[in-house]
């Protein structure tokens, strides 16, 4: 026996091969997905001396803290099963939680220092009922029964063997990797127990779906009586201790945790909220979200208003939050602003503005099972960017509230420059619906979006699945304009669903620039070069795409991508970058294009090329690749978009 546990202690320097690193998202991924399998995995490998509740939450635990430090080297062993093929994070997360269960059943004394699968859980715990697998059958008692006969390097080749359906070549990889030092013993005697694989998919093996049963009520009514004597003993002494002008914290001159504090209950009060005239917004100097007044045919309802503050400062376990990447979601400071308040679709709809934030709360007709909360940061908006926001989404629609100072709003197709607009009503602030982008076949055909008018002018915004849609313009950087120009719906329409790449990003505006026009050779016309950027409410996470349209075509390619990177914004209004072209001839070429300030491009590595001014042109092999470089006029450097 001793030397089965120093065999099952000995490192296995021998493993076998290391295969790809891993990191820790990608085994995190593995883990995941393949959770109630690897729970499964280390429920069987574990010893059966332990209670069943025990081995329950020490399975989860083992599992839970499976997750590399740092990368690692995953060991080559193929993950058999559907969805695992030559996956090494599902490998290195497999063999980690069999080498820990393998050590849970080392007996401590055999160890100089116990390691942490040897001791009980720290997490998860389970405190005042017994969790443990639901029974099966006769077949699968049976089963259990041979199982707990067997020493824990057979418990854990008969579960490969049948669990992870692997060939006893790659269990014994496994086995020799997780520490044990004769792995063919240990497939020998799994031999003697009969090869019932399907029996480990049943219930009585499964720690993910479970009974609950009460603990000891007795025996724990007897704990909380001197539970609750020594916490009013140590109450007593701790007031005894702590002197009048001290205290153990390092709160300073905070009031006590339990003190009431007058601007957070504020916050919380309906009757405090912020309530804008209806023409504050044609006298103030800054035109955004602060100057927006009440609507809605609710915003006299303090039950809603309340329950919607209080949801705010304090979501439910039931509540479903959202918020745009770099937007807080935690309680407003003092009263906040009311935007609007009533129903809309099949939901009650309440939206405030807090300086920083747009915050959306929204709850069934009936009842307030199934509310939500969605956050979206919108400070330094200009009027353009304040100029509607999502009310609510039904059957693929979008019900905008659009700002006091808009007088129409319609929709446009963003791929059909020619067509028109169809008005879509404004009823108190309130659009119509707006339907979304049509997808047919997995095809983009055609992007629907919000055309609003005021006495400056016609805007573009369009929905990216939040709460404040972006704001598209047109044209250089540093001199943009509106996209609802003739020029500058034609520059977008090629490009219109290359949109869907800035969804839930937290994108403030999205500009289209046309950089350039190239002619084609073999006589193939002239293609088109655009450069979209997303600008986002935080700062970082811009998105730059290089867009590439042959003549005839619908859409156009994205030859180039840029992330958090200055080109193509008004930091670094320049572009570089190409793309592979097949003519109509059959020849293929490079083709690369640079803004106007674009002196000279030279490509190297699969293709050497270089050429004075803001176009190349150069015959290539398909599938070559270049590295892109070009100097402006000035006589600065310029790199291909990446």
């Amino acid at each position: 026996m001793q030397s089965q546990h120093a065999a099952q202690r000995h490192a296995a320097s021998s493993a076998g091969a290391l295969g790809p690193a891993v990191d820790v998202e990608q085994a995190e991924a593995a883990l995941v997905e393949h959770y109630p399998r690897l729970v499964r995995l280390a429920y069987l490998v574990l010893p059966p001396g332990l209670a069943r509740g025990r081995r329950v939450l020490t399975a989860h635990a083992l599992v839970q803290r499976a997750l590399p430090r740092g990368r690692k080297q995953a060991p080559v062993i193929p993950a058999q099963s559907t969805g695992r093929d030559t996956d090494p994070g599902y490998a290195f997360v497999r063999l980690q939680v069999v080498r820990t269960a393998l050590e849970a059943g080392v007996p401590l004394k055999f160890t100089a220092w116990p390691k942490r699968a040897q001791l009980p859980p720290l997490l998860p715990q389970v405190w005042g009922i017994r969790l443990f697998p639901r029974s099966g059958g006769a077949d699968e008692l049976a089963l259990d029964q041979r199982l707990a006969g067997l020493s824990g390097p057979a418990r854990a080749a008969y579960a490969l063997r049948g669990l992870e359906q692997l060939p006893d070549g790659d269990v014994r990889k496994i086995l020799r990797a997780a520490g044990i030092g004769h792995p063919e013993g240990a497939l020998a005697e799994a031999n003697g127990v009969p090869a019932e694989h399907p029996l480990l998919d049943s219930p009585e093996f499964d720690p993910c779906s479970l009974q609950a049963r009460p603990t000891d009520l007795m025996r724990r009514r007897q704990h909380t009586k001197a539970a609750l004597a020594a916490a009013a003993a140590l109450a007593v002494c701790g007031a005894l201790v702590v002197l009048p002008g001290g205290g153990w914290g390092a709160d300073g001159a905070a009031a006590p945790p339990y003190a009431q504090n007058a601007a957070a209950q504020a916050a919380l009060d309906p009757a405090q909220v912020t309530k804008v005239p209806a023409t504050a917004w044609k006298t103030a100097t800054r035109t955004d979200f602060s100057v927006w007044p009440a609507r809605g045919t609710l915003t006299k309802d303090t039950g809603l208003l309340r329950r919607a503050l209080a949801v705010w400062a304090r979501p439910g376990t039931t509540v479903r939050v959202s918020a745009t990447p770099g937007t807080q979601t935690g309680g407003p400071a003092g009263p906040p602003q009311l935007l609007y308040a009533g129903v809309v679709d099949s939901a009650r709809v309440v939206v405030f503005y807090d300086g920083l934030r747009i915050a959306r709360y929204a709850e069934p007709k009936t009842g307030t099972e199934g509310a939500a909360l969605d956050f979206a940061r919108v400070d330094g908006a200009t009027r353009a960017e304040a100029g509607a926001l999502v009310l609510g989404r039904a059957d693929g629609n979008v019900r905008y509230l659009a700002a006091p100072w808009v007088t129409g709003a319609a929709e446009r197709d963003l791929m059909k420059p020619t067509a028109g607009a169809m008005d879509l009503g404004l009823a108190d602030g309130v659009t119509g619906p707006l339907a979304g982008p049509a997808v047919q076949q997995g095809i983009c055909t055609s992007w629907n979006v919000l055309q609003l008018t005021d006495a400056k002018g016609v805007q573009l915004a369009t929905d990216l699945g939040e709460l404040v849609p972006a704001h598209l313009t047109a044209g250089r950087p540093g001199y943009t304009g509106e996209a609802s120009g003739a020029k500058a719906l034609r520059d977008w329409a090629p490009f219109a669903c290359s949109l869907a790449a800035e969804r839930s990003a937290g994108v403030r505006s999205v500009n289209a620039w046309a950089f350039a026009e190239q002619p084609l050779p073999d006589a193939s016309g002239t293609g088109s070069w655009v450069c979209t950027r997303a600008e986002t409410w935080r700062g970082d996470g811009t998105l730059s795409l290089a867009q590439f349209r042959t003549p005839g075509s619908q859409y156009g390619a994205v030859t180039a991508k840029g992330a958090d990177v200055t080109a193509c914004g008004p930091r670094d209004p320049h572009v570089l970058a190409g793309v592979l072209w097949k003519s109509r001839a059959g020849q293929w070429y490079l083709l690369a294009a640079g803004g106007r300030d674009t002196a000279s491009i030279r490509a190297t590595g699969g293709i050497t090329a270089s050429v004075p001014g803001t176009l190349l042109v150069a015959r290539a092999k398909q599938g070559a690749q270049a590295d892109l470089t070009g100097t402006l006029k000035d006589g600065t450097g310029i790199s291909g978009l990446r």
